[in-house]
């Protein structure tokens, strides 16, 4: 009888110890998806670590890079605004993962529109995901939209993409027509993009 995989359950308690735990999984060919879920959710928000990462933009959300695992992947942080919200996108063919730090985000999946792209692209679930929560999509679960449907408090995520990517697809609700977008960071490091503008961050 085959004795069953044993796998490390890794637990990070900070920002920097979640960090370098992911350098040491994406290190390895072969990363597990349950097994980065279940680092990010072990982690627990804490203000004091993020926040010289967390930049605000008045008029729509920011994306923030923190950690560039060397290659492997991005790890950023994106501040959401009241009432801020996403467009519906794919993920170029990487692994997504999205931790609630602050606030809460709804998140909405679609079908793919079908290939003519034309008609209301069909909705599949909605869900509301809180502070602490961790949720995974790839482009074969779906699209999706991220939005903070509050308008008293602000929300703050942690995303994790691999491979990274600075292009993805916007889709139109009603048409299902797509749209190439290329996205860039408002700040990296902690420090502002000098330039960046907010208008060509698409993607979350």
């Amino acid at each position: 009888m085959e004795q069953p995989v044993q796998t490390e359950v890794w637990k990070a308690q900070t920002l920097q110890e979640l960090i370098q735990i992911l350098h040491r999984l994406f290190s390895s060919d072969k990363v597990r998806v349950e097994e980065v879920q279940a680092l990010m959710e072990s982690y627990e928000s804490n203000p004091v670590e993020w926040m010289k990462y967390a930049q605000f933009d008045q008029y729509r959300y920011t994306r923030n890079l923190v950690d560039k695992g060397n290659g492997k992947f991005n790890l950023m942080i994106l501040c959401w605004g009241e009432g801020h919200g996403s467009s519906i996108h794919d993920h170029t063919d990487s692994h997504c993962f999205m931790k609630i730090l602050q606030g809460n985000l709804k998140e909405t999946l679609f079908e793919w529109p079908g290939k003519k792209g034309t008609g209301a692209m069909t909705k599949k679930s909605e869900r509301v995901l809180g502070e602490n929560q961790c949720a995974y999509i790839n482009d074969s679960i779906g699209l999706h939209r991220v939005e903070n449907t509050s308008h008293t408090e602000s929300a703050v995520s942690l995303h994790l993409y691999s491979p990274s990517f600075d292009s993805c697809n916007t889709f139109d609700q009603r048409t299902g027509h797509k749209h190439k977008v290329k996205m860039t960071f408002y700040s990296q490091f902690g420090e502002r993009t000098p330039g960046a503008t907010a208008v060509s961050q698409e993607n979350n």
